[in-house]
């Protein structure tokens, strides 16, 4: 297994490569360094002839709280400089992050999402943007962020369907496990300490197919969503998004933010809802 200090990358089995978010302090929120060094790892597997699938998870309690809002997500240089370059204007950040995860869709290999815990925001675009996606009974997938903003990525009316992704919207709730599979958001869901094997079993059963039929099966899938306007109106989303950072709510949350903390403004947000726990990004 080889380590860095934002993911870890190993081979549980034969063409499998298994890229692991590894922020586990804190919930593995998505900072621009931690964005690039995931996108970095997975086209360096498509590379790879040896690996014919690959296993995308979070190390520690969760997959991924979503965006670091502590300031690992800002515009600069260093930790802070942006992973890849997207054209500049109005809705610059939802069209960089939007672009980003959708990089997956045109990898010509699979990539398998296993998901524990928190899967939240920035998260569950991530998540979204795999081919496959197991998860854990206990899981959290949801957009608290609505209770501020507007997403960046709108894939839930896509994967969950128009009145859940309305109520989703509205309130800012998640989903679990069971309701993550019901509503065809994930492929199927175990209990955690059975998730890493069942995706693994997948993985392997993947590598076992002829992989030229492989990689054009997956275009198959996907260019077919494609057709009917999923990656149309996830980039139309970005646009809204970007009209949600001009409003009074907005203004109102990142001012809170910079004058009590994160945490304050998280509880602020949330505690009325009882259903995150603020020490966390989301």
């Amino acid at each position: 297994m080889t380590e860095n200090t934002l993911v870890e990358i190993d081979n549980p089995a034969p063409h499998v490569r298994r890229i692991t978010l590894n922020r586990p302090e804190k919930r593995n929120a998505l900072s621009n360094a931690l964005r690039g060094a995931i996108v970095d790892a997975l086209i360096a597997a498509d590379k790879d002839k040896e690996v014919y699938v690959m296993i995308l998870r979070g190390a520690g309690k969760c997959f991924s709280a979503g965006y670091d809002l502590g300031g690992g997500s800002g515009y600069g240089e260093g930790e802070n400089e942006l992973p890849w370059y997207t054209a500049g204007g109005d809705g610059h950040w939802p069209r960089h992050v939007t672009e980003g995860w959708m990089k997956i869709w045109e990898l010509q290999k699979p990539v398998i999402a296993q998901v524990h815990g928190y899967c939240l925001a920035g998260g569950s675009e991530l998540a979204t943007c795999c081919d496959l996606v197991y998860v854990a009974q206990d899981v959290q997938m949801g957009y608290p962020a609505v209770r501020f903003g507007v997403p960046d990525n709108h894939f839930h009316a896509w994967f969950v369907g128009m009145r859940k992704a309305m109520e989703m919207m509205l309130t800012g709730d998640s989903l679990d496990g069971e309701e993550c599979v019901r509503l065809g958001w994930a492929n199927d869901c175990f209990p955690e300490d059975k998730l890493e094997a069942a995706v693994l079993s997948m993985a392997v059963r993947i590598a076992q197919m002829p992989q030229d039929l492989v990689q054009l099966n997956k275009r198959v899938v996907h260019r077919q969503m494609e057709v009917m306007g999923l990656h149309t109106g996830i980039r139309l989303g970005s646009e809204l998004c970007a009209l949600g950072t001009h409003q009074k709510s907005m203004h109102e949350f990142l001012a809170k933010a910079s004058e009590s903390g994160l945490k304050a403004a998280l509880n602020d947000r949330d505690g009325k809802f009882g259903d995150y726990r603020t020490d966390r990004n989301d």
